[in-house]
């Protein structure tokens, strides 16, 4: 009979007890420190408050016992909070029954992509999109968020939904705007600023540790929702002055609903949600990993993607909101010292005591606030930085960067993504369609050979020893012959050419067929064809084409090889 001990993750059968009080304090610190995140992403998917605080319980519980990062924290997320607006909002009210049962089953059917994905090993996939896109993307998707909370911080009440319909009525109605939100708004905003710009560096100057310093950084959001809530409440600012809050909140913790959304409800989601997917996946992938990276660690993607999509379907039927992997939760389950899952479990734990008996205090929070916060959340996700490297060191990805954040801008996020597929896929093509080939001579010397236009070589006269840098297939045969034929034509009278492979790791039939075509049109005019450094995977294909039986020249073990042998003085002696 199997030990019942064996069906438990690794990390509690061998939980380390020095660990305990570390993961214990760091739990509850992270419960007490996204309660206003929790809300604040709730509403930015057009859901009631309260559904953010439900799905940072039981999901948060499936993702630790499932997933394979130690310290990532999953919960609402402000990526997943507006895809789903932007999915649902032209559907359905925000807010109203047919909306929430719509986000339930969004959350659902990303779920179960993500457990496919994993228990079918496909982890792999998240490696579709490069990340110059996904910077794009999550860059354009702050934006939008931005944007989306303007109203929120001017106290406007605004009914377009696209980035362009948003700014056109905010631009129209900026005068309407109500000073007591604006006040509020701008406080908040400019104390999270200063604390996020100078905060550590003052504790620091003031003699507290960096690590405690973060945490108190990290404790300011909470900080200023309670002020606000507290000038909200003492100056009676929303029933007097008509400054807009949170509203009611749902007291106490509801029962799991098990659903099955319908066949036009799949209809209109399955897309949206194989996006949400595709983006769920990079996102806590990669951020699972650097995790990991940090701490020594490793993780495994499939069991991450199992993870994340148990999370995502525990919160259909309890809460109704997608989750994900979060930077800044993540970020505040380590500043606060959390050592295992455990601290995820316990952050969950004390979320329910919370939601049960003190989530009715923040009812009469300012969105103005919330709106803050979210904004000063959302502009550190506009990654610059990428921007300035991509442009630096390859303008192809910088310009995949900019096409991509400036499709979710323009045309919404799943034709944003869509566009980006397509500039990662565009870009590789330009790059092996167009590949490095490099004239080599060698060091003097020395057995190794070099670009000539890099290199102070020497050279054989009538030889001309040519390097492809790519593998060899129907989509960059044309270039390929294009620069071959230049280079023998500039060099003038040749006897023998030479293709060095040893960067060609494929041949499709496509190109053995045109090589060999090659090879006859070299012969009618006294060229030999010589192959050098054929990787054995390659070869092995090339002996059972037409090529090889017909080839003028010879097969060369090396460059060097090939040199020894074609050099007018001397004998060529063989490689043993």
């Amino acid at each position: 009979m199997p030990d019942p001990r064996s069906f438990l993750p690794g990390w509690i059968r061998h939980y380390p007890r020095p660990k305990l009080g570390a993961d214990l304090a760091a739990g509850l610190m992270v419960a007490i420190l996204v309660i206003p995140q929790s809300l604040a992403y709730a509403l930015l998917a057009g859901l009631p408050p309260q559904a953010g605080l439900y799905v940072s319980i039981f999901p948060v519980i499936a993702y630790a016992l499932l997933g394979s990062s130690r310290v990532q924290a999953v919960g609402p997320v402000a990526i997943t909070a507006i895809m789903t607006y932007a999915v649902l909002a032209p559907l359905a009210a925000p807010g109203s029954a047919e909306y929430i049962v719509l986000a339930a089953a969004l959350a659902l059917l990303s779920g179960l992509m993500l457990l496919a994905c994993g228990l079918l090993r496909l982890g792999f996939l998240s490696q579709l999109l490069s990340r110059p896109v996904i910077s794009g993307f999550i860059s354009g998707s702050a934006i939008l968020i931005v944007v989306s909370q303007l109203k929120h911080l001017l106290g406007l009440t605004l009914h377009g939904h696209s980035s362009s319909e948003v700014v056109v009525e905010l631009l129209g109605k900026l005068a309407d705007s109500h000073p007591p939100t604006v006040l509020i708004g701008a406080a908040a905003l400019a104390v999270l600023f200063a604390g996020r710009r100078g905060l550590v560096g003052l504790l620091g100057r003031l003699g507290v540790v960096p690590r405690r310093a973060e945490v108190v950084v990290r404790l300011l959001p909470l900080l200023v929702v309670l002020a606000g809530t507290a000038l909200v409440v003492g100056l009676d600012l929303d029933r007097r002055h008509g400054v807009a809050v949170v509203g009611s909140i749902v007291a106490g913790l509801p029962g799991f609903t098990f659903f099955l959304p319908g066949y036009e409800a799949v209809r209109l989601l399955i897309v949206p949600a194989l996006v949400m997917t595709l983006i769920g996946m990079v996102q806590g992938i990669a951020m699972a990993q650097a995790l990991a990276i940090r701490r020594l660690e490793r993780i495994d993607a499939n069991a991450e993607l199992v993870g994340l999509g148990a999370a995502n379907v525990v919160a259909a039927f309890y809460g109704g909101m997608p989750v994900g992997g979060g930077l800044s939760r993540s970020a505040v389950n380590v500043a606060a010292g959390a050592q295992t899952p455990l601290a995820s479990i316990v952050a969950a734990l004390a979320m329910i005591a919370i939601v049960a008996g003190a989530a009715h205090g923040f009812e009469r929070l300012p969105l103005a606030v919330l709106a803050a916060g979210i904004i000063m959340a959302a502009w550190s996700m506009i990654d610059l930085r990428a921007l300035r490297q991509a442009w630096a060191y390859d303008r192809a990805d910088a310009l995949a960067l900019l096409g991509t954040a400036g499709g979710v801008l323009v045309f919404g996020l799943e034709a944003g993504i869509g566009l980006g597929i397509v500039l990662s896929m565009a870009t590789l093509l330009l790059r092996v369609s167009t590949p490095h080939i490099a004239v080599l001579g060698r060091i003097p010397g020395s057995e190794h050979f070099r670009n000539v236009d890099r290199h102070r070589v020497e050279t054989l006269p009538g030889v001309l020893f040519i390097r492809i840098d790519e593998r060899l297939f129907f989509g960059n045969l044309a270039a390929v012959e294009e620069r071959l034929n230049h280079e023998l034509h500039k060099a003038g009278h040749v006897t023998d050419l030479v293709l060095v492979m040893s960067a060609v790791n494929l041949m499709d039939a496509t190109a053995a067929e045109v090589f060999g075509e090659l090879n006859g049109e070299l012969a009618a005019r006294d060229i030999r064809l010589h192959l050098a450094e054929v990787k054995g995977p390659v070869q092995d294909r090339l002996q059972r084409a037409a090529l090889w039986q017909s080839l003028s020249g010879e097969v060369f073990l090396s460059a060097n090889a090939a040199w020894e042998k074609l050099r007018p003085q001397g004998d060529w002696c063989p490689d043993i």
